[in-house]
């Protein structure tokens, strides 16, 4: 990649560029950069241009030469979006790398990492935003006539507003109102994105404008004791010419709502809405950090130790150690120093605890950014870390902001599954990006977890990366007692009741007696898995995939947990019309619902995918177990994650058979860390806690190791196991999946496929084979699973083959709709 300046003025009508497009494009596109433009083009703005015959699309300059291309005439780009670089030059190396590690292409790289407002097409539509208030002030002519159709006509494709205003390049003017908050993106809606606003209230007219009439306001409320206070706090409050919030206004004057609202209706005061940032927003009270113990101090001084002679580094510490206490000295140093930080978790929105607890400390110098923020708050985001926000909380996705000075990235619980993304490309683990990433910024890299995969802890053994350990929890707490019950034996001698031991029953009652809470982990949602006829054997499956549909109580419903298909629950067998159809297995709906015939006077509610879909359900839900307004908590495995509460004395989880008997090669490895991170959960501040674990085979290696809480027992004999079977961290793998809708054609793909690759890889091709679900949204599907040795040449070379087999398959005649997916390190 050339990194060149700006263009000479004498040469722009020879110059070309090489234009990133929003699309899945194998190659780079070149366009031609017309004289007018001259001195405005440079690596990293964002250009408007045409791509096919009739669409416009906002692409990102990624090159600017003056080779023309031979094989096409270059087409003229038709605006410059943008007078400074939206994109940095080490985020354009990084999407290079992604692109060619991950085997997909630019254009689905930046489809990734661009907030939607940064690149918009002919198909965008465009709403006007439900807080204009209809003021054309400061709106340019063609600007009016877009607010105006929008009025009118509720949306607008950007090729409406092309016909509208009789003109090609129409983005300028889109960037233009969307940064005026005119109008929004509509996919806003399709995610209920709300404005967050503020009910303020100002002194009405003439009032505001003239002081002398408010001698006027005040005789009108001088038998309403309550009016006049609030009127003469307002008044005091006007004085600093800032928005007055109701709230604030009501807590000075010591008067209730209604009392605003009076006031209201005698026009003497306005009540409106006001919209504010959710970038850099904290208004709470900040806390001071308390003082580090001893185990912290220690952990620390080591990290600063090793940094100078490794950039990468394992924080093991147990659950409850205070590792997070340790990450709050490093921001500050890094803040100090005028440097950023990259704080990644595994999902924003399942750890607000210390999302909250971070914002505290760090005030407005903290961002947070995730999936439900919207189109528009993620542009902000994006020109704050550009302008050099100090520190970024945030998901996978905060990955691809465009840092200048990022010298610290802190990846907590870096075994967490979530860190892979698995649809669309890019499929990328944002914990090995992320290391990438740091190499291109020359930061440092500090892994965080109790619980350290198998690959980053084979990486301690082998010199790449530091390790640092925490062995006790903070204050010296013992870590909790955790008992096997014996799920098979209960059966047999019929103490089973339903899906609870007599231990896990009787520790539960023990715990409420002595006004503990408990948090009980079945890591399936719904009533039950399976529905199914006694008499013939029919079960009921999803239309759409080869997988059973789930019962769910609550909505009397039948959901397939895979594309989201429903139908009602049949009051008789489809097959052979008899009336007794059964419900087999238990999800986390039924735990809630049968706990409650056992311990009638606890109040129970439910963590899992079900309960938490609005934007505030699980911060709600968090709050309530915190406030002590729930005893027990059942949930998915999303209690599991960055949880921390005061009175927990009982952890429960009902079926460890589920998680070790996984049909994965990484069974055993997730097990150990669910239970242990759940166990974690457990007597984490007065008291040493208790865990019953209820499994139907006791004698499983995993479960003395999480007992023990002996990960290094754990770690030999798991990598024995990889090394004998030839599986990470001592082989690559690479996952090829065939998807398509008639399964006759997918088989064929398969051999197609298969045989282009055979001649080179040969004895390193597991398959084509059927996946375990084998159709899903009614697509076929076909697996190949590539060994290779863990050579950069073999890698390398592997991908090249790949791709071009990939290509092979679809410009072959009836194959062009087979879809190949490439997933690099597919776990």
């Amino acid at each position: 990649m050339n990194q060149l300046d700006l263009l000479p003025s004498s040469s722009a009508v020879d110059a070309y560029i090489t234009v990133i497009l929003p699309l899945a494009l194998p190659k780079l596109y070149t366009y031609e950069v017309p004289i007018e433009f001259s001195g405005k083009v440079k690596t990293g703005v964002r250009v408007e241009v045409q791509f096919g015959k009739k669409n416009l699309y906002s692409g990102l300059v990624y090159q600017v030469s003056d080779q023309k291309p031979d094989a096409y005439t270059p087409k003229p780009i038709t605006a410059v979006l943008d007078e400074n670089p939206v994109v940095t030059m080490e985020q354009l190396q990084f999407w290079e790398w992604l692109s060619k590690y991950y085997c997909c292409t630019m254009g689905e790289v930046m489809n990734a990492a661009l907030p939607s407002g940064l690149k918009l097409a002919s198909e965008t539509r465009i709403i006007l935003s439900p807080l204009f208030d209809e003021n054309f002030t400061g709106l340019t002519d063609k600007e009016y006539l877009i607010v105006e159709a929008l009025s009118i006509q509720n949306e607008l494709t950007i090729s409406d507003i092309q016909k509208i205003l009789q003109q090609k390049s129409v983005y300028p003017l889109i960037k233009s109102l969307l940064e005026k908050r005119i109008v929004y993106l509509h996919e806003e809606l399709k995610h209920k994105y709300k404005p967050k606003l503020l009910t303020c209230v100002r002194l009405a007219e003439p009032y505001r404008s003239d002081s002398k009439t408010l001698q006027n306001a005040f005789e009108q409320c001088k038998r309403a004791q309550h009016q006049e206070a609030a009127l003469l706090s307002l008044v005091q409050l006007s004085r600093d010419k800032k928005p007055i919030l109701k709230s604030h206004l009501c807590k000075m004057a010591n008067v209730q709502s209604p009392v605003i609202k009076a006031l209201e209706k005698k026009e003497i005061v306005e009540i409106y809405k006001m919209e504010v940032s959710r970038v850099g927003g904290y208004e709470d009270d900040l806390i001071d950090t308390f003082d580090l113990a001893e185990q912290q101090e220690q952990a620390l001084e080591k990290i600063q130790e090793v940094f100078k002679e490794k950039n990468i580094a394992l924080l093991h510490g147990v659950t409850g150690s205070g590792k997070t206490r340790v990450y709050v000295e490093l921001i500050q140093k890094a803040i100090q120093n005028g440097e950023q930080v990259l704080y990644l978790l595994p999902e924003i929105a399942l750890t607000a605890q210390i999302v909250h607890r971070l914002q505290k400390i760090f005030g407005d110098k903290i961002a947070v950014y995730h999936s439900r923020l919207s189109n528009n708050e993620r542009v902000d985001m994006w020109k704050a870390v550009l302008n050099g926000k100090s520190v970024v909380l945030g998901a996978r996705s905060s990955l691809f902001l465009p840092f200048k000075n990022l010298k610290l990235i802190i990846i907590d619980e870096e075994h967490d599954p979530s860190f892979k993304q698995n649809e669309p490309a890019p499929r990328y683990n944002a914990r090995d990006a992320a290391i990438y990433m740091a190499h291109l910024q020359k930061a440092k890299v500090l892994l965080g977890t109790a619980t350290p995969s198998i690959e980053t802890y084979h990486n301690v053994k082998n010199g790449k990366y530091a390790l640092i350990e925490m062995p006790e929890r903070f204050g010296g707490l013992k870590l909790p007692e955790i008992i096997i019950a014996d799920v098979k034996e209960e059966m047999q001698k019929r103490k089973l009741q339903s899906h609870f031991t007599t231990v896990l029953l009787d520790h539960l009652k023990t715990a409420l007696e002595n006004g503990e809470q408990a948090i009980l982990f079945q890591n399936r949602r719904g009533y039950a898995p399976q529905l199914r006829c006694e008499t013939c054997g029919w079960t009921a499956e999803c239309i759409h995939c080869d997988v059973g549909l789930t019962y769910h109580k609550f909505t009397n419903n039948l959901r397939c947990h895979y594309c989201g298909f429903q139908t009602k629950q049949p009051t008789s067998c489809p097959a052979c019309g008899v009336h007794k159809l059964t419900i087999k297995g238990f999800g986390t709906e039924k735990i809630e619902d049968e706990l409650k015939i056992y311990l009638p006077e606890a109040k129970i509610a439910r963590m899992d995918f079900d309960t938490v879909r609005t934007k505030n359900a699980h911060s709600k839900l968090i709050s309530d177990f915190e406030e002590k307004r729930v005893d027990i908590l059942v949930g998915t495995q999303m209690v599991t994650k960055g949880l921390d509460f005061d009175n927990v004395g009982i952890v429960g989880v009902l079926s460890a058979d589920h998680l070790l008997y996984f049909p994965d090669f990484r069974a055993t490895e997730r097990a150990f860390q669910l239970m242990t991170q759940v166990s974690g959960r457990a007597g984490r501040k007065h008291k040493q806690g208790k865990v019953i674990i209820q499994a139907f085979n006791t004698s499983h290696p995993v479960l003395p190791e999480v007992i023990q809480n002996n990960f290094s027992t754990f770690l030999d004999r798991e990598l024995k196991e990889r090394y004998d079977f030839n599986y990470p961290p001592f082989c690559r793998l690479i996952r090829i999946q065939l998807k398509h809708k008639k399964k006759d054609r997918l088989l064929e793909a398969g051999k197609i496929y298969f045989n282009f690759i055979k001649e080179k890889l040969k004895h390193r091709i597991i398959g084509p084979a059927e996946p375990g679900i084998p159709r899903v949204r009614s697509y076929y599907l076909l697996d190949i699973l590539l060994k290779l040795e863990r050579k950069k040449n073999v890698l390398e070379g592997s991908k090249k083959l790949l791709l071009e087999a990939k290509i092979a398959l679809i410009t072959t005649k009836g194959f062009s709709n087979v879809k190949v997916n490439i997933d690099v390190d597919p776990y």
